[in-house]
């Protein structure tokens, strides 16, 4: 186990446990006490109230409450480069929704922790344009609200096509957006890569999903 996740265990112990000594422990954790020892100071300098009585043992400050956050070292990998992913590759509300829970994250955790989990993994924003964000946006709103969109589409072949759609889900192709919809015009199930969507309204009246019309059925017939 990584040390992030030594320290988080050590936190919990000692909640746990108080008071707990360094012996208790070195033994819970399979590790040295001249190990814990240094555990100790690094929680103590990312803010953890922890202090020692000898022939006692370690506690927290009674006015101190662990956070409802407990994840192992991978889990906070994989939280971590999600909200990346999110931030860049997805509308302005969710990014700004990322940005601020990974404020939250870092409140909760200490820096000595934070600071093993530099940037080692980046999701640069290379082709995803300002007007394809606000279109995603506007595309996942529709979808949770089932509100029925117009769009004017122009195919790879430069042909422009305006449609009346039920947007169903976003698909995210390792680079490409697209969106699974219900297309009035075609009476069927269409697929539309949101980079190519020139302009798009969001319609007054709202649809229902059917046992036809979904996004399960749309998976479905596209994997025919």
């Amino acid at each position: 186990m990584r040390k992030a996740g030594k320290l988080f265990q050590l936190t919990n112990l000692i909640r746990v446990r108080q008071p707990i000594t360094a012996d208790e422990i070195a033994l819970s954790l399979n590790v040295s006490v001249r190990t814990v020892y240094r555990y100790i100071d690094d929680l103590s300098v990312s803010g953890i109230p922890i202090y020692g009585t000898p022939g006692v043992g370690y506690q927290l400050d009674e006015d101190f409450e662990l956070p409802p956050l407990n994840v192992t070292a991978k889990e906070l990998d994989a939280l971590l480069l999600g909200v990346k992913m999110v931030t860049v590759w997805t509308g302005e509300d969710l990014s700004n929704a990322a940005n601020s829970l990974v404020k939250k994250i870092e409140a909760v955790i200490p820096k000595s922790i934070i600071d093993e989990y530099a940037d080692v993994v980046f999701t640069p924003d290379f082709n995803n344009k300002i007007k394809t964000r606000k279109s995603w946006e506007v595309l996942h709103n529709s979808i949770k609200s089932k509100h029925g969109v117009t769009i004017e589409y122009q195919s790879l072949d430069g042909t422009m096509t305006s449609r009346t759609i039920y947007p169903l889900g976003l698909l995210y192709w390792g680079g490409k957006w697209t969106l699974a919809s219900w297309c009035k015009t075609r009476e069927d199930f269409r697929n539309f890569r949101v980079d190519r969507i020139i302009n798009l309204n969001v319609c007054e009246s709202q649809f229902e999903t059917t046992d036809k019309i979904n996004l399960q059925s749309f998976m479905a017939s596209y994997k025919k």
